[in-house]
């Protein structure tokens, strides 16, 4: 039978089937509607029709066969993390775990739901124990990879990840995870390779925004052949780099030069992934777009496209970079406050940082001297640096450290979570606001008053946080956000986001 038969056979049973369902008064299914179902849903994921694939996965869990219900409910979940429904994910994986103590795939889908819920700790655990039972799961291996790389271990991560991928060489999750990491280590090449493996796996059909930046990062990436992307000097490696800035408005700024030209203000903002220039820098210094890309945050556009390019160099004090990727802001934001300027962060040049805001220095360097804290946080990468909160002593989540923001924020799908106080106290405690961010107005934010936050031993009680709607940086990173602290919470320390250590250390004023 061709595929294409196959395909017209398993829809015309899926007709008599669906009328099979309307009649059935109890939510069970027979095995041969659900085999249906189950088969439709394969089809509809391989043709990226993941909305369907998920209600069909959803009708075939109720089977009678409990072999086939399991097959089904592992499908749900894996649809259910394509379509950045996360709560969904976790919870369908919890029931998953429960119904298959003993199976590894189970397991591991158990870890990559709370992996895609931010719970990366607890994933973790999960990856580890499965893999002391099963050394051979692929999947088990490529979860402590992520791990790694989040903990900015890349040789680690990349030995992990290149074996995960060697026992499942057509997972391309696995291989985007490997071109991730080689990008970070500066090896473009190697990096467009598997992207392009990634992309060569997906169904032709495919549209999704993974699909679209992976292939604009390939694009992107090997446009940097012959050329060594992110060149610093040796010296300049091993050197620290302190420079003076302003305080203008909660934010950082500090004087650079793009491609030899005049001086121009700079934010430092850990909270963007790469160096940013706005339309105008990018004409007058000669940089010339390369590609297209995905970006998100903020605001009610959500994922908005970019040009990506590369400037010849970016001088920082003592510190040059040479052959750098930056996203120009083109095109802009419309209707916004203030015109979007340019912003840089040493993380994304792989390089640590400290602040210290008493006396206006910025140091960076690729190690940081470890002087001391008050307060020692772990940190992991992923695109952004994150921290680990506690949200009114029950919901723990990561949290963006962003010095580019201004205040202490959670997500809305977070804030849905808490618990709910009585209507009277709910419309006392939630004040309206109007925030813009990177991705323009987000007129749905406001202020939740009366909650506690706690950063290991950093405590804040009875305190209001705003909340944002992170549904669209979220997907785009493919877990859920917490939340963002910006410089309401670090402006009080002396910070040093410390990439080596993978720790976010304070040091009180």
């Amino acid at each position: 039978m061709t595929r294409s038969t196959l395909r017209f056979a398993v829809f015309t049973a899926a007709i008599a089937a669906a009328c099979t369902l309307v009649l059935r008064a109890s939510d069970a299914i027979t095995s041969g509607d659900a085999e249906v179902q189950l088969q439709l849903g394969n089809l509809f994921s391989e043709e990226t029709r993941y909305p369907e694939a998920f209600q069909a996965f959803d009708k075939a869990t109720h089977a009678e066969d409990r072999a086939l219900a399991l097959r089904a409910r592992k499908g749900k979940v894996k649809t259910a993390l394509r379509l950045a429904r996360f709560d969904t994910a976790r919870l369908e994986a919890e029931t998953l775990r429960k119904d298959a103590p003993a199976d590894s795939e189970a397991i591991t889908l158990y870890g990559d739901s709370l992996w895609s819920s931010g719970l990366f700790d607890e994933a973790d655990a999960i990856y580890r124990d499965v893999l002391a039972r099963n050394p051979g799961s692929s999947r088990a291996r490529f979860g402590v990879a992520r791990s790694h790389a989040t903990r900015s271990q890349l040789d680690q991560a990349l030995n992990e990840a290149l074996t995960a991928v060697a026992a499942a060489p057509r997972d391309g999750e696995i291989h985007a995870t490997i071109g991730d990491i080689y990008e970070r280590l500066g090896r473009f090449d190697e990096a467009a390779n598997a992207y392009t493996n990634f992309i060569n796996l997906l169904p032709n059909k495919d549209r999704s925004d993974k699909a679209a930046w992976s292939r604009a990062q390939v694009r992107f990436l090997e446009a940097f052949q012959g050329k060594i992307p992110v060149d610093v000097d040796p010296e300049d490696l091993r050197s620290l780099h302190t420079v003076p800035f302003r305080l203008v408005k909660d934010k950082i700024v500090v004087e650079a030069r793009v491609n030899g030209g005049s001086r121009q203000d700079f934010v430092l903002d850990t909270g963007s992934e790469e160096t940013v220039v706005s339309r105008e820098t990018a004409q007058r210094q000669g940089v010339q777009p390369i590609t297209y890309t995905l970006s998100a945050g903020v605001g009610e556009v959500g994922l908005r496209g970019l040009q990506l390019a590369r400037v010849n160099s970016l001088d920082i004090g003592t510190l040059q970079v040479r052959n750098l990727p930056v996203l120009i802001k083109n095109p802009a934001l419309r209707g916004i406050p203030k015109r979007e300027g340019e912003s840089f962060s040493p993380l994304s040049l792989g390089m640590s940082m400290a602040i210290d805001y008493k006396q206006r220095l910025l140091t960076i360097g690729h190690d940081m001297p470890d002087v001391g804290a008050d307060f020692r946080l772990p940190m992991r990468v992923h695109r952004l640096a994150m921290v680990r909160g506690l949200v009114n002593s029950t919901k723990p989540a990561y949290f963006v450290v962003d010095t580019g923001g201004e205040v202490i924020s959670i997500s809305t799908d977070l804030a849905d979570q808490l618990t709910a106080p009585s209507a009277e106290v709910a419309a006392y405690r939630r004040i309206p606001l109007k925030v813009y961010g990177t991705s323009g107005w987000d007129r749905d934010a406001f202020l939740l008053a009366g909650q506690s936050l706690d950063f290991d031993r950093i405590e804040y009680r009875n305190f209001p946080l705003v909340v944002l709607n992170l549904r669209a940086p979220s997907a785009l990173l493919g877990f859920q956000l917490g939340g963002i602290i910006g410089h309401k919470f670090l402006s009080g320390y002396r910070v040093t986001m410390d990439l080596a250590r993978s720790e976010l250390r304070l040091q009180k004023s």
